[in-house]
């Protein structure tokens, strides 16, 4: 009964004192209606504000799609960017230049020379000889073949007992010991000295009268007098020790370089799988230390063959030319004979030997490949 009352309460109450208003505005926005409907609605241009259901800019895709892809740019970061990349090489190419004046005008002076008759002594014979200074070499010349073979037979000799005592001395001073540091020092110290004074101090201990032999002989080990030097049997030999002394320690330094850069922990392991020490030194240690080891070989090698102050202070070539190197025998050419043409073929002749030879070892030798 209640419901009732109020529902029929609800359809007979008086409208509210608003109902005026509200029944004027619902009759203005039907008129509105039907004369929007009577009028053709006008075109609205779609501005960026309007949104699609994607929620995508309409506007923007369809400039993106009208204009044309603008040409890359280098921004202003980049640009400064490239600056300092460049600025390394800015700063060394004075020096380069210089360098490369260097090197390039003695090899083109050495070339060009090696096809003149160049003698300051005889001018009457300078001028354009072609390939004759070759030709010479090659089959008139038997000093060019005695001395080939003796640079040859001197860098094979050198390299490698110098590798062979330098590889165990970089092993010995390695190790951890008292004074270690001092070790090192004094061991490294030969390298430091130069081949002149090297020389000078090996003529004093060769020295028949002072020197080695003396002692050796009051000991009844040889003869009083003799000279090794001056002796043919056993000057290379003493010229070999001599040299040792100073290219040992050249191995020794970048031998122990490369093993201190060896991880320990390898060896604690070959040691947990029962690996001795012999087959760590040749699973472990070698392997680490091939691009160290090709690299001094082929420098030592090169340094080796172009041996001449050393030579030249300690022996000059003999006795009797049994220590003249090819480097020795161009130099005793230009300096003593003064025959520049010739002497620069025969350069010419030792650059492209070595030149080749060194192409060749890199190549076996896998220069740089996985080792480790």
């Amino acid at each position: 009964m209640r419901l009732r009352r109020v529902g029929a309460t609800s359809h007979n109450a008086p409208a509210p004192a608003d109902a005026p208003h509200v029944a004027s505005r619902t009759a203005r926005s039907s008129t509105s209606m039907h004369s929007e409907k009577a009028l053709p609605a006008p075109r609205r241009t779609k501005t960026h504000h309007d949104v699609p259901r994607n929620g995508a800019p309409v506007m923007a895709q369809a400039a993106a799609v009208a204009k044309p892809p603008a040409p890359p740019r280098r921004s202003r970061a980049r640009r400064a960017s490239a600056t300092p990349r460049r600025l390394p090489y800015l700063l060394i190419a004075p020096a380069a230049l210089l360098m490369l004046g260097f090197i390039a005008y003695p090899v083109i002076s050495v070339f060009y020379y090696s096809l003149q008759h160049y003698n300051p002594t005889k001018p009457w014979r300078n001028g354009f000889a072609g390939f004759d200074n070759f030709v010479h070499a090659f089959t008139e010349d038997p000093l060019f073949w005695d001395t080939l073979v003796f640079s040859a037979k001197w860098v094979v000799v050198e390299v490698s007992l110098q590798l062979l005592f330098g590889l165990a001395l970089a092993l010995i001073v390695n190790q951890t010991f008292v004074g270690r540091a001092v070790g090192r020092a004094l061991v490294f110290s030969p390298w430091a000295v130069s081949g002149v004074l090297t020389s000078a101090i090996w003529v004093l201990l060769y020295n028949s009268q002072t020197g080695i032999t003396r002692y050796l002989a009051d000991m009844g080990i040889g003869e009083y007098g003799t000279s090794w030097l001056s002796d043919t049997s056993t000057v290379f030999s003493a010229a070999v020790v001599a040299d040792l002394w100073r290219g040992v320690p050249f191995f020794a330094i970048l031998i122990l370089a490369d093993l201190q850069s060896v991880s320990k922990d390898l060896y604690e392991a070959a040691e947990v799988d029962g690996a001795g020490r012999v087959r760590q030194f040749l699973h472990i240690t070698l392997p680490h230390l091939k691009d160290a080891i090709i690299l001094s070989t082929l420098l030592r090698a090169v340094w080796e063959f172009n041996n001449v102050d050393l030579l030249y202070t300690l022996t000059g070539g003999g006795p009797a030319g049994e220590t003249t190197t090819l480097p020795l025998y161009i130099a005793n050419t230009s300096v003593d004979a003064h025959n520049f043409g010739y002497a620069s073929a025969l350069t010419t002749v030792a650059f492209v030997i070595l030149l080749f030879c060194s192409m060749v070892y890199l190549r076996l030798s896998k220069f740089g490949g996985e080792s480790k």
